[in-house]
């Protein structure tokens, strides 16, 4: 057994939102990730798609979630998987936060790039 305790070593700040990461390989975990996102009113985070799954359950407030074409609305309780390697976009509306799990190993990847970037709060 093992208990995380974030600290502010585990805190990423964009632009769009704020990433605290729980647990991970670098954390313990051996196979998931799980981190919490915060973004305020009409922030959006950048078009791009995820090597692998991932859950998010919003917490407070509602995200719009655009992905393979459709936008769903998610409101705290409510629970969204999303499907690897489509593109998406995550928006708020309002302020609001969410709980998110993937396997450790996603990657991500930009529109109009090859490379593809790692999530430092899910390492």
């Amino acid at each position: 057994m093992l208990v995380i305790t974030p600290t502010a070593e585990n805190v990423t700040e964009s632009p769009n939102a704020r990433m605290t990461g729980l647990a991970a390989p670098s954390r313990g975990s051996t196979e998931l990730s799980t981190w919490t996102v915060a973004m305020e009113a009409g922030r959006s985070g950048p078009e791009h798609s995820v090597s692998r799954e991932q859950v998010w359950t919003v917490t407070s407030g509602v995200l719009e979630v655009t992905c393979g074409g459709c936008t769903e609305k998610i409101a705290a309780g409510q629970t969204l998987v999303l499907p690897p390697d489509e593109l998406r976009r995550v928006h708020a509306p309002q302020g609001a936060e969410a709980h998110v799990a993937m396997r450790a190993d996603g990657v991500v990847r930009v529109p109009g790039t090859e490379d593809t970037r790692e999530l430092p709060w899910a390492r």
